[in-house]
């Protein structure tokens, strides 16, 4: 049996917890590189200004990281059996944020793991990614074989579906490398399909500006009525493109305790939310993703869901009295 330095590797970020790991060579990412720069000419970005900010360091880790040699990439299943209930008057969250923050989690893992490397490699120099800075995360989770980029622009993996957060370790120094993920999503369009907002324009393109996630997370301001009538009682995040998609018949409960959902947090009373202050905000969603919206865009969400209901139930009994 081999015992290579990257074998320890792997090993470890397994002791660790984590659900898949794989490796990939650093080098410029052209391909990914010209169709970020057509999505950001399209402005399907929306209002998320940073994505034009630092692009070289996006498409060239060695702008992030002088001398980087390879991307350590890890996959942590969060996938927990609760079903969202279709009910009026209850909130959807997006079953990633129903737990703990995955940023603490894989942050906190991806230390224990760079800081094993650095006692196998006296010297090197790394920087650890979850979800932030300018690493194309998704790009390289595809290099290093840990899945491949699904038509609704997640990673799925054969082993978990799309069920999983993503984190990087960039190093200075060599290692052995995965073989890049073939895309198997063949002739499938389930979630270009299910999409109430339309916001997969075609396969691997999402239109940020039309998502119920990007619209309920990101999004600063007022939200059109129009599009809220699809929000379908989503108010942080949305999964229905992964509740579709044909792999995700392959997903696993998650091992980590921290990512079970919250009770409050599973199918929470939309006026209970609309009506929340920041003190309670801020008790109730404390470690927890969904602060990421702030108080004011929570129950923003949460009202614009009530009133389109309400719109909707006015409709209804004027056309019953017609």
């Amino acid at each position: 049996m081999t015992d290579t330095l990257t074998d320890r590797i792997k090993l470890k970020a397994a002791e660790l917890g984590f659900s898949k790991v794989g490796l990939a060579k650093v080098e410029l990412i052209t391909e990914e590189s010209k169709r970020l720069r057509e999505w950001l000419a399209c402005g399907y970005h929306a209002s998320m200004r940073w994505m034009n900010r630092e692009f070289e360091k996006r498409v060239d880790p060695t702008k992030i990281l002088p001398n980087a040699k390879s991307v350590i990439c890890v996959a942590l299943n969060y996938y927990t059996p609760s079903r969202h209930v279709d009910n009026p008057a209850l909130a959807k969250i997006s079953r990633y944020a129903w737990g703990d923050d995955y940023h603490l989690i894989l942050t906190e893992r991806l230390e224990q793991l760079h800081k094993f490397i650095k006692s196998e490699i006296p010297g090197v120099t790394g920087k650890i990614y979850v979800d932030t800075g300018p690493m194309m995360e998704k790009a390289w989770a595809v290099k290093a074989g840990i899945g491949w980029m699904g038509k609704h622009t997640n990673i799925i993996t054969r082993q978990f579906g799309s069920w999983v957060f993503l984190g990087e370790i960039l190093i200075d120094a060599e290692l052995e490398y995965g073989i890049p993920m073939l895309d198997y999503c063949g002739k499938c369009t389930a979630c270009i399909d299910a999409c109430p907002t339309k916001a997969i324009i075609r396969p691997y393109v999402l239109d940020a500006g039309k998502c119920i996630s990007y619209l309920t997370i990101e999004h600063r301001g007022e939200l059109s009525k129009e599009i809220v009538s699809n929000f379908q009682n989503w108010i942080y995040g949305c999964d229905i493109c992964q509740d579709v998609c044909p792999w995700n018949r392959f997903q696993k409960e998650t091992k980590e305790p921290a990512f079970q959902p919250r009770e409050e947090n599973r199918a929470p009373k939309l006026k209970e939310l609309a009506k929340m202050n920041q003190e309670e905000f801020g008790r109730r969603f404390w470690k927890s993703s969904i602060k990421r919206a702030k108080h004011s865009g929570l129950t923003r969400n949460a009202q614009a869901v009530l009133e389109s209901f309400k719109d909707k139930m006015h409709l209804i009994n004027n056309n019953d009295q017609s």
